[in-house]
């Protein structure tokens, strides 16, 4: 079998910081639940595209007379949340539905319990914390309608965000407690040591060679995990 090389972030060859992770959506998650991870890939990729939006109207709200502490912390945000989001909570996600694990379901509903808390922080806007939410935008009507015009976008942006992170939240915890998914089992890998070990949690998985192209990656049967899934996305 071929080493596999870590192909996210995708940067330029030219830059010497390489991909920090292996992502392969259609080759490592079983087809019954591919599309709930991409559908939560591109709401990773929208909240930070929701981040540089607030970048942008915390300059028009510095424009407009509002404070440049809004923009240095809208920038701070940005930097910050936008890599933390995807290793915090995406990643397990991702590593949950790899490999049946309910340490990552756990740590993922954690997670991306207060990252929805934060979202609603966001979205509520409270004046000097750097984001251009519904008070922040409401009360700058007053002062600059060009600026608060600029500074709604981000506003609906944010709760448009949070009310997909929560309908999020709530479809991964009924699919896994749905497939017999617990507490208990989050504990049994923790204890075990299961969790902190790929390879022994990916040992039973069938490595499909294809004759053609040579040796190729783990092929992970559609049986793991078996969660159901009733709703339409």
């Amino acid at each position: 079998m071929t080493e596999r090389a870590n192909n996210f972030p995708p940067l330029p060859k030219i830059v010497k910081i390489k991909p920090c992770f292996y992502q392969n959506i259609e080759e490592e998650i079983p087809d019954q639940h591919q599309l709930l991870v991409r559908r939560v890939y591109q709401l990773w990729m929208m909240y930070s595209a929701t981040l540089c939006m607030n970048v942008i109207s915390c300059i028009a709200w510095w424009a407009g007379g509002g404070s440049a502490t809004n923009f240095g912390f809208s920038l701070l945000w940005l930097i910050l949340f936008s890599p933390c989001s995807y290793t915090c909570w995406f990643r397990p996600l991702y590593k949950a539905f790899r490999a049946d694990s309910s340490f990552n379901f756990m740590s993922f509903f954690f997670i991306f319990f207060l990252q929805c808390v934060l979202a609603v922080l966001q979205t509520i806007g409270i004046p000097s914390w750097g984001t251009s939410g519904w008070i922040a935008t409401v009360t700058f009507f007053s002062s600059n309608v060009g600026s608060a015009i600029v500074m709604l976008i981000t506003t609906l942006l944010f709760t448009l965000v949070t009310v997909a992170m929560a309908l999020v939240l709530i479809k991964v915890h009924r699919m896994y407690r749905g497939g017999g998914g617990s507490m208990q089992r989050a504990q049994e890998e923790w204890s075990s040591g299961m969790w902190k070990s790929a390879p022994v949690r990916e040992a039973g998985f069938n490595a499909v060679a294809h004759t053609a192209q040579g040796p190729s990656l783990p092929q992970y049967p559609t049986a793991v995990p078996s969660y159901p899934d009733n709703s339409h996305w």
